[in-house]
């Protein structure tokens, strides 16, 4: 079994808080050392109570997926001697009601571009079996009740 751990770090600061005007940036610190900027969405809480240059959780599940996706994908290709010089996704999750009626991520679309080279080329249905593969091996797609769907781009 392996643990990870993230810290979620957030102070009031001089902010009366109790009149809910308060910032919702905050900072995520990974075990690691990474850290990165955090807030609500925009869309949730407007500027300037949120930060926009910063990640929301909303976005960071949806990179999370894409991550995952990616490095498995990039193993698997790798083991079948195809290599690969590019991966691009533009991953896209859409906030919407799901069947109990509440808010959540309901779909998240990965759409990878990938660039291969080499003496051995993947078919398109090399590509979608390697695409298969990583989403039935992906940690964060098998954690979630979210419909995942991988949508290559050329």
């Amino acid at each position: 079994m392996s643990r990870y751990t993230a810290r979620v770090v957030w102070e009031r600061g001089d902010q009366p808080f109790v009149d809910n005007r308060y910032s919702r940036a905050h900072r995520w610190r990974f075990d690691g050392g990474g850290e990165v900027r955090a807030s609500s969405s925009p869309d949730v809480v407007k500027p300037p109570l949120s930060d926009p240059a910063a990640v929301d959780p909303e976005e960071a599940f949806i990179a999370s997926l894409s991550s995952c996706h990616m490095l498995w994908f990039l193993s698997l290709a790798a083991a079948k001697k195809f290599r690969v010089d590019s991966y691009d996704d533009e991953a896209e999750g859409v906030m919407a009601k799901n069947a109990e009626g509440r808010v959540a991520i309901t779909r998240v679309a990965l759409r990878p571009s990938i660039r291969f080279s080499g003496d051995t080329m993947p078919t398109r249905e090399d590509q979608d079996a390697l695409h298969h593969a990583a989403h039935e091996r992906c940690f964060i797609a098998n954690s979630v009740k979210t419909e995942v769907v991988i949508e290559p781009r050329e």
